[in-house]
């Protein structure tokens, strides 16, 4: 007779105990052991939350290499039939060997369920007939439980589910996420309806009342907000490091669209536009994906929405400055081009509509299309494709917590006919399928991948870009983490391509993210590593680090309604001298619209406390050595950019903590 001892670890979230009986069958290369009762000395308290508890089962003899662990929980005649969640199980044989099963998922029924040992697998190395046979039942199981649907036609498609509980258990909020997410979303809109402002249709009066509103809730940032948002170097500066750092391009040539002189933007001749373009010195913001869109109908009154072009120039002294505003697309004596040199509110009013403009962009395509719907669609298709045991499954699994949920939720109460932004913003509606699929159907490979994008956008000698400097050095350490993982599993370009389950993954997120749009530049299939490795640094770098430098600011800068409008109820002036503060209050949105997206936009930026920190793998999916010696070494390396971030920041008036790896999370969770 032999003994393996068993040590079942019990995880530590809410509800995770169980109290009913729990089995375990071994099984391994030279045979399997009885289904075991797991009983000792600490009775029911074995399997409680956080519980580490060990067993020993006897076997005739050894089982050879174990492959797969079988559990099954049953209930007792007295006690209800419970939810548990098992961490893992390890397993020391008599040779004195240690398995480690990784579980991390509820087991809510009585069932029998097959768990892999933690080594990872390959389909093709995965050769015992018993543990391709747990393969093929687990992703048979998966195919029922992951669907995808379509939730507007010509955007990426999504997790197929009625509500938030019908998702698989796994992938929904823990008790601690969903409890904190509800209070969270019922405290903002407390505190403002104690005001007896949400369903307030009138317009603001003056901006002292916009202030004490805003008074409830502030951060450091918001606070600077509030003070600068008229200065024009502020405005320039959030084109770089606001919520919406995607649109700023170098401006070689001016477009054909925007007639500007040397003598409109330099009056005083001290530059001039050919020589500063040469220079690298002159930028473009276009938002020409917002042109012809149909504005919304708020409150019952038409609103307004523009496709502005800003013409911004780098001073001496580092400063993004802007030089000219034109706010429709087609030039036209009834479209000026607006200068600092015009009229105070004249110039803020143009500039307070580039402001909502870049609101709308940045919700539609900067954050939900390009973060939220895209991280969905690689979650979706690694769980219909890739096994527990698949070392990719193993990597991206932690960049997919809460994913499924949020963005559930997202198209429940934001985006759908009874939505915040659909009631509440100038894009809701027709316009906001609108932008959806014109950002779709332009959307690139290249502009995902933050070297690529900020080199196509000419931006890579930008000072004070604070964006840029701590992206890059975050793609640079993802790939390389990335790039050891896929070395130590995959040796050769032959071994990605004949990696059925990782072509079948890559296929779906072409076929269901791109909609086969092969001009997107998106691969759908893999030939080398190298392209491999890009493509898993853009997926980890979306599902986290974007997603954070585009949403963590949002009440940062979105807070105080005046600089970034989520709507706007005057048409754009069509001649200068018509602007005054009195007619600037009238285009912003009615009292209940403002209130309504800060309370939105305050539980959007606000971070859970079971939040995740990158890079941070609290579940241990690999069991090996050198993806373990991988991860250490990656930590570290994000524990020094992290360290670096503070010390910046420390200095800076305006700090950019958004891609500080201790602030920004694993995943698209909020």
């Amino acid at each position: 007779m032999v003994d393996y001892e068993v040590t079942v670890s019990t995880d530590n979230r809410v509800n995770a105990t169980t109290l009913n009986n729990i089995f375990i069958k071994l099984v391994g290369t030279a045979g399997e052991s009885q289904r075991k009762w797991l009983v000792g000395l600490k009775g029911a308290t074995a399997f409680i939350r956080g519980a580490v508890s060990t067993f020993t089962l006897t076997c005739p003899a050894s089982l050879g290499k174990l492959i797969l662990i079988e559990l099954d929980k049953q209930s007792l005649p007295l006690f209800p039939e419970d939810s548990w969640f098992p961490a893992k199980v390890e397993v020391k044989s008599p040779e004195g060997n240690i398995y480690k099963f990784p579980i991390y998922r509820w087991i809510d029924d009585s069932q029998t369920y097959y768990f892999r040992e933690g080594t990872a697998l390959k389909v093709f190395e995965d050769t015992h007939h018993l543990g391709a046979y747990s393969r093929q039942q687990e992703m048979e199981q998966r195919g029922k439980d992951y669907h995808w649907a379509v939730y507007m036609k010509g955007i990426p498609h999504c997790i197929k589910a009625d509500n938030p509980m019908s998702l698989p258990s796994e992938v929904q909020f823990s008790f601690t996420k969903a409890t904190e997410f509800k209070f969270t979303a019922s405290t903002g809109l407390a505190e403002l309806n104690l005001k007896g402002l949400t369903d307030s249709k009138e317009p603001w009066i003056d901006m002292e009342s916009i202030s004490r509103v805003f008074w409830c809730k502030q951060t450091q940032i918001s606070e600077y907000v509030e003070e600068h948002w008229k200065e024009d170097a502020f405005f320039g500066y959030q084109f770089l490091n606001g919520v919406n750092p995607r649109l700023i391009r170098r401006c070689s040539a001016l477009p054909s669209n925007l007639s500007v002189t040397d003598d409109m933007v330099f009056p005083s001749g001290q530059y001039s536009l050919a020589e500063e373009m040469k220079k690298g010195n002159i930028f473009l913001c276009d938002y020409k994906n917002l042109d012809g869109v149909k504005a919304n109908t708020i409150n019952g009154k038409q609103q307004y929405l523009t496709a502005p072009l800003v013409l911004l120039h780098r001073t001496p002294d580092a400063k993004m400055m802007p030089l000219a505003i034109q706010l429709k697309q087609t030039p036209a004596d009834d479209n000026p081009v607006f200068l600092p040199s015009d009229s105070e509110y004249d110039w803020l009013t143009a500039k307070i509509f580039v402001r909502s403009a870049d609101f709308n962009e940045h919700q539609l395509n900067t954050h939900l299309l390009r973060t939220h719907l895209l991280a969905e669609v690689f979650a979706v298709s690694l769980l219909r494709n890739l096994p527990m045991v698949h070392p990719l499954y193993k990597l991206l699994i932690p960049h997919t917590r809460y994913t499924l949920q949020i963005n559930f939720l997202a198209r429940l109460s934001l985006i759908s006919e009874t939505g915040v932004f659909t009631k509440f913003s100038a894009s809701g509606g027709e316009g906001m399928t609108t932008i959806l699929k014109r950002s779709l159907s332009s959307m690139t490979y290249s502009s995902l991948c933050l070297p690529e994008d900020i080199a196509e956008r000419g931006l890579e000698a930008v000072p004070n870009f604070y964006y840029k400097d701590d992206g890059l050095r975050l793609w640079e350490i993802i790939h390389r983490f990335v790039e050891g993982i896929i070395g130590h599993y995959y040796k050769s370009d032959t071994d990605v391509e004949k990696d059925s389950e990782l072509q079948k993954w890559i296929g779906e997120i072409f076929e269901h993210g791109f909609l086969s749009q092969s001009d997107t530049g998106i691969p759908q299939i893999f030939s080398t590593m190298t392209e491999l490795i890009k493509f898993v640094t853009m997926v980890i770098f979306t599902g986290s680090c974007q997603h954070a430098a585009v949403n963590s600011g949002q009440y940062d800068y979105g807070g105080w309604m005046p600089n970034t409008p989520s709507t706007l109820q005057l048409p754009p002036p069509t001649r200068k001298g018509t602007t005054s503060e009195k007619t600037m209050l009238q285009t912003f949105p009615d009292v209940n619209a403002t209130v309504q997206i800060m309370a939105t936009l305050w539980l959007l930026s606000k971070q859970s406390s079971d939040f995740v920190p990158f890079g941070q793998y609290p579940e241990e999916h690999f069991s090996e050595q050198i993806p373990w010696k991988l991860i250490k070494a990656f930590q570290a390396e994000l524990k020094k950019l992290s360290s670096d971030i503070k010390a910046r920041n420390s200095t800076l008036k305006l700090p950019y903590p958004y891609l500080d790896p201790a602030e920004l999370e694993n995943s698209v969770a909020i």
